[in-house]
């Protein structure tokens, strides 16, 4: 586990228009994945990580989040009378992860602009960026491992992943140079969803970023960039550029990784995730096959 201390950061504040009408009323990141909802798992890695001081930027609409972070005395005491331990303990769970907090950004101006508001609860410290909409599988390290190249280098810290040059053009996309370790790089720099034929390369960054507090300063004078909204990446490609600083470094992940923000690939992630469990794989694992088949 790293040294120091970390706060995490988890932006939820976007209006989730790929999942309407499921989302007209209730926040994208309460979209269930197997029996949690999308923003649990996330949670689950920053405290898997040693973090227990988590902010979650909200938006309009957003109170079911902090409600799934609360206890519910009448739940619980209803799955006691019943002798429900098992439920009991689930329903638990979310309301012990972490000691959570919660911030509006108002109105959404990007992810930059909800790092920013992010400011007065980080402080000084350094902090980790997750989002909701990518969720990395408990068995493979990624977070930890960012936070301590952090440790070592003082460097913003971005999580990268090879993906197909056909998809590049949704993701900020790096330029990097190699390290002495095959599975960490320095970032020279970024761009925001760049076409395919002007992409630097095929590391694209995911959802998971360690930064230093001095990114604020940054933020606080970066104008509206890709979309006309505040993009992280343009302060990340200024902290990549400074040649006084300590850059940016990126730490390619080769792990598992569910993408829940389009809707095939969240019906992709329930699947996978289900097949993998204990409780749920027996009895899912020989259906999928009989299924494929009659395709």
């Amino acid at each position: 586990m790293p040294s120091q201390s970390f706060k995490a950061v988890i932006p939820a504040a976007g209006l989730g228009t790929r999942f309407l009408p499921a989302t007209k009323a209730m926040p994208k990141e309460m979209l269930p994945v197997v029996d949690k909802p999308a923003i649990q798992y996330v949670v689950e890695e920053a405290t898997g990580a040693g973090i227990d001081d988590v902010l979650i930027i909200i938006g309009r609409n957003k109170n079911n989040l902090s409600n799934h972070f609360d206890s519910v005395p009448e739940l619980e005491e209803k799955l006691k009378e019943k002798g429900d331990e098992d439920k009991l303990a689930r329903v638990q769970k979310s309301s012990e992860l972490a000691d959570i907090h919660f911030v509006r950004q108002g109105e959404p101006k990007g992810l930059g602009h909800a790092v920013l508001r992010s400011r007065a609860h980080v402080g000084d410290s350094p902090f980790a960026v997750l989002l909701g909409d990518d969720l990395i599988d408990e068995r493979d390290v990624l977070l930890t491992t960012m936070m301590q190249e952090h440790e070592r280098t003082g460097a913003a810290v971005i999580a990268l992943m090879e993906v197909d040059p056909e998809h590049i053009h949704m993701y900020g996309v790096a330029t990097v140079e190699e390290t002495e370790n095959d599975d960490v790089v320095r970032v020279k720099g970024l761009v925001e969803k760049p076409k395919r034929e002007d992409a630097p390369s095929n590391l694209a960054i995911i959802g998971r970023y360690v930064l230093p507090p001095s990114v604020f300063e940054i933020l606080e004078r970066t104008g509206p960039g890709k979309g006309g909204e505040i993009q992280l990446t343009d302060a990340l490609q200024e902290m990549a550029a400074d040649p006084d600083g300590p850059g940016v470094y990126g730490v390619v992940f080769r792990g598992r990784r569910y993408d829940t923000g389009d809707r095939v690939d969240y019906i992709k992630a329930i699947v996978q995730l289900a097949a993998d469990r204990d409780d749920l794989g027996p009895d899912l694992r020989p259906w999928f096959k009989e299924f494929a088949a009659s395709l």
